[in-house]
């Protein structure tokens, strides 16, 4: 239920601004119904903020509160939808007409009607049932969890936490955090460490509690807490009575940890509590400290500055096997158990909670193959249903992880998440532009804090972390997905398919198919799409129209696989907003031939068998992103360019001539591009005049395919010029440029600069980050007059260590390097070089290193060393590097050379981490780039050094040092519990 409410107050913080822009902009003619429309102003954010109230406080609505819900949730539905169909763009001025004022006046007045009837329909029957005790006796919070986890593969995680408690300078204070998604075994874990026998002999003194989810505050907490760890320390001696005051309960507990050796562990701390508790702690002392979140930036906060951050990891497929093993099929394997425990692994996904789970609710049954799988495919709906009990606490944790959310927004925006199939990364920017073009958010920073948390709650899983710290890709886990998507389907937010009995009244349609995807490309298969948006109209017209009176439509399609009998007349769509087909095979010219009817488009991908754009493109008034890099197309029409709400366009495209008319709205600096990644530049390329005019552009990437003689090559250099001249006279933010070089245009970058050639050039532009790939004649002087340069990438550009470096010594504020196959014999880094340098990323053909004096790069913390023929690590003194966090290697590397680096990772007083990355080619370039993807940790170095105030992650392209930790979530602390000594305390 609460996704109802979620999604419903989504949709009104979308309808109610734009009810707001209606009375501001009204016409003359509508003054008569400005009443009404302020009703449905007023009205609304009421509407949902009662019943957000009324909901979040019970775990199971009733049957006349979920009807009430739905009810407001499709009366928002049908608001949203008709203003679309009536009002014009907001944004655009000269447009404020509304179409058709006198339907338009009626539809208003209808709802008014409406919402005022469900109101009174609320009065009647769910404020009435209200009034009834139904107050719950539910147990608190199941405390069962020590044995959630499989025993299987813990051994290891506790000898690494163990060394990380007791290694390294024994005089100072030490926090470990245990980090990871809920049920991941974080409690299981600190439990085996707490208990181990090394443990007891280390520490005289021991106590362990755990912060419950109801919630107290402020003094009381503080109190509750400390009383519960110095009764556990204080062990059979704290029958005496134990001092209530916050004063004295610190005294004590300081006075314990400066004469004993302590071990304090407490579960599930909170930030908020950290943050209160964490004065009284001395830093001179032996004793430890192990807590448990389930959030990074809380981690994070409790090990610095002289801590660890160890991440859980989910089971491996042998590991979840041997389990089920052991637990379920006892007794040998037959290739029917076989298939049953495959399909179990791969639906649990490596989530400790979800395999013992299933393995309970297996126990007892006459086990096939056939049960197994059907157990799979109705995972969520047993959670739902629970007869025995075995899914209590998986279904706690998954729901907790969705209600603990602090807004409905970021509830919605993590429900729209089911859209995408869990076998493959979501790119999180494609999911911030598809958020936006829903209207679930406001603007791109807003997005960007949505993504922040998600991952900080590890929710969401990072994947490719890119050059400024953010996650190029990101995943929910496994079991998450599959509740989300459980709950979404069941509350009507999307439907899977065409047959669903939700389909009408559903907002997003998700269509996979990939049973003949191959077809697709055969002569049969592009047969049965030669009448793909005109042979199931009918279908079309029912998904629109569906059972009487359910009259909403689809603001989302996304299609995965082959297309077939997917939708036929995509123009019947009207109210489209996204339009997803990057993955969808089989496509044309042909069939997408009216898209450009869409017009309140605003996010279109599409696939890889499209070569071509209409003109008529132009006519996606609305439309903000545009991805076509899957696509064959090579010329873009400039009216899809100069669209007046186009934001981002991805794609390697070339841009036909430019006419009078549209060059004169170029002049007149109507683009709002931010985003071109990426255009060709040719003798004919219309982009050079056109740049110097995109006022908003902050990131392109350009190849360049010209000669030195060329018009355009003068006028390329000037509008690269401009471009970071621009970000001189504006709010400093990131600003990226990319440019592929050939033979004819090494020297892009010299033209224009004139005679400077001073060793301290003039600052004359800023950028962010700078990606430079193809020859150079020499170190650009253009790099150096940038001022605020944070990234650097070189790739392929012929020049030695002595050219880069007169060049990189002026970058002072230079976070990022990385340098692809440039000798690095004469490189010879020393002191007062690269002063900011945080992460150093070498690519190399031959392992020849740079010589680096000591004392250099005094802020590096990750380093990246990428070549296949990488020997030991004599060559590079580790601990030269005082602060270093991260070591990444080539997943090519030689296992004996992997076994050396760990070894010296593990002699360093800060315990690096190691990382693997796996050499790919990149299908869009054609010069020969290799990219590092998917960083793979080492398995027996899965901690997180976190002694830096910054979190470090590998980047695939460029990798760069930032803090991505956002605040946590609010304490919550419970009525403490009795124990015997040493035993779980609860507070």
């Amino acid at each position: 239920m609460e996704v109802v409410v979620a999604v419903a107050s989504a949709v009104a913080s979308s309808v109610v601004p734009r009810l707001l822009t209606v009375l501001e902009e009204s016409s003359k003619e509508l003054r008569d119904i400005e009443e009404d429309i302020g009703f449905l102003h007023r009205e609304l954010p009421m509407i949902y903020g009662l019943t957000d109230g009324q909901i979040s406080h019970k775990e199971q609505p009733s049957g006349t509160e979920i009807l009430s819900m739905e009810e407001f949730r499709d009366l928002a539905h049908n608001i949203e939808d008709c203003l679309d169909r009536f009002l014009p763009c907001a944004e655009c001025e000269g447009e404020q007409q509304i179409r058709d004022t006198s339907k338009f006046r009626d539809e208003i007045a209808r709802f008014k009607r409406e919402l005022d009837a469900a109101q009174q329909r609320k009065k009647r029957y769910v404020v009435a049932e209200s009034n009834v005790d139904n107050s719950s006796t539910a147990d608190e919070e199941d405390t069962g969890t020590y044995e959630a986890c499989p025993a299987v593969g813990i051994q290891e995680a506790k000898e690494e936490v163990w060394a990380l408690l007791v290694g390294g300078e024994s005089s100072k204070l030490r926090v470990v955090s245990i980090v990871g998604f809920g049920g991941s075994g974080k409690t299981a874990l600190s439990w085996e460490v707490y208990n181990c026998p090394q443990v007891a002999k280390q520490f005289s003194c021991r106590a362990w509690v755990t912060v419950a989810s109801n919630q107290i505050h402020g003094v009381a907490a503080k109190e509750a807490l400390l009383t519960a760890i110095l009764e556990g320390l204080l062990g059979d001696e704290a029958r005496a009575p134990v001092p209530q005051r916050l004063l004295q309960l610190q005294q004590h507990i300081r006075l314990l940890l400066q004469t004993k050796r302590c071990l304090i562990v407490i579960d599930n701390i909170k930030m908020e509590l950290w943050d209160a508790i964490k004065p009284i702690f001395p830093e001179e002392t032996e004793s430890r400290m192990l807590v448990t979140t389930t959030m990074t930036s809380v981690a994070n906060a409790c090990s610095l500055p002289d801590g660890y951050v160890y991440s859980m990891r989910s089971l491996s497929a042998k590991q979840s096997k041997d389990y089920l093993d052991k637990k379920v099929f006892v007794g040998g394997c037959s290739p029917d158990w076989e298939r049953g425990s495959t399909a179990i692994v791969n639906k649990c996904d490596g989530h400790p909670l979800a395999l013992v789970s299933v393995a309970k609710a297996l126990q007892g049954h006459k086990l096939t193959g056939d049960l197994c799988e059907e157990m799979t495919r109705n995972l969520c709906s047993r959670m739902e249903e629970n007869k025995n009990g075995h899914f209590t606490r998986l279904k706690q944790v998954l729901m907790n992880n969705y209600s603990s959310l602090p807004d409905n927004s970021l509830k919605t925006c993590l429900l729209y998440s089911g859209v995408f199939p869990n076998d493959r990364p979501i790119s999180t920017k494609t999911l911030a532009m598809r958020w936006l073009a829903e209207g679930y958010i406001g603007d791109q920073e807003i997005a960007d804090k949505k993504l922040d948390e998600l991952i900080d709650r590890n929710i969401f899983r990072p994947i490719d972390p890119s050059n400024n710290g953010k996650a190029k890709a990101c995943k929910p886990h496994g079991i998450m997905h599959q509740f989300l998507l459980h709950k979404s389907v069941a509350s009507k937010f999307i439907a899977t398919s065409f047959g669903a009995k939700n389909r009408s009244n559903s907002r997003h349609l998700v269509i996979e198919n990939h049973k003949n995807s191959t077809a697709c490309n055969m002569e049969h298969g592009t047969g049965r799409l030669k009448n793909f948006f005109s042979s199931l109209q009918g279908k079309v017209d029912n998904f629109i129209a569906g059972p009487p009176g359910e009259q909403l439509r689809p603001r989302s399609l996304t299609v995965f696989g082959s297309a077939e009998e997917t939708v036929s007349d995509l123009a019947s769509f009207e109210l489209l907003r996204v339009l997803d087909l990057k993955e969808c095979n089989g496509l044309n010219e042909e069939h997408i031939g009216h898209i450009y009817k869409l017009l309140h488009l605003k996010y279109l991908a599409l696939g890889s068998s499209v070569s071509n754009l209409s003109v008529e493109m132009g006519r996606l008034h609305y439309l903000e992103t545009l991805d076509l890099r899957k696509t064959k197309i090579e010329t873009l029409p400039v009216e899809v360019i100069i669209l007046p709400h186009l934001l981002h366009l991805f794609g390697k495209i070339k841009l036909k001539e430019v006419s009078r008319k549209n060059r004169k709205k170029f002049l007149q600096g109507k683009s709002n591009m931010q985003t071109l990644a990426g255009v060709v530049i040719d003798s004919n390329s219309a982009f050079p005049e056109l740049m110097v005019h995109m006022k908003k552009l902050t990131k392109v990437k350009i190849w360049c395919e010209i000669i030195d003689t060329d018009i355009n090559y003068t006028m390329l250099s000037e509008a690269i010029h401009k471009f970071a001249q621009a970000g001189m006279g504006t709010p400093v933010g990131a600003r990226s440029l990319s440019l592929h070089l050939n033979d004819s245009s090494k020297d892009l970058l010299h033209c224009c600069q004139g005679d400077n050639t001073n060793a301290t050039p003039r600052k004359l532009g800023y950028l962010s980050s700078l990606k430079l790939q193809g020859g150079l004649s020499q170190f650009p002087q253009f790099v150096m007059s940038l001022c605020g340069l944070k990234e650097l990438c070189l790739a392929y550009t012929n020049l030695t260590g002595a050219d880069l470096l007169p060049g990189l010594r002026s970058l002072q504020y230079l976070v990022y390097l990385k340098l692809v196959e440039v000798h690095f014999g004469d490189l010879d880094i020393m002191v007062g070089d690269l002063p900011s340098l945080q992460c150093l990323c070498l690519v190399m053909q031959e392992p020849m290193l740079p010589t680096i004096q000591k004392g250099a790069l005094p802020r590096l913390t990750s380093i990246q060393l990428l070549c296949k023929d990488l020997k030991d690590v004599c060559e590079i003194k580790l601990e030269l590097f005082k602060g270093l966090q991260e070591i990444a290697l080539d997943s090519m590397v030689n296992p004996e050379t992997i076994k050396h680096w760990e070894a010296e990772a593990k002699e360093h007083p800060k315990r690096p981490s190691v990382f693997l990355l796996e050499r790919v080619v990149d299908p869009d370039e054609t010069s020969p780039s290799v990219k590092y993807v998917a960083p793979c940790q080492v398995d027996n170095n899965r901690y997180t050094n976190t002694c830096a105030n910054d979190h470090m992650e590998i980047d695939l392209d460029q990798l760069t040092l930032q803090t991505k930790y956002r605040r946590s979530d609010q304490f919550r602390v419970g009525s403490k519990r009795s124990r015997s000594p040493h035993s779980p305390g609860r507070v």
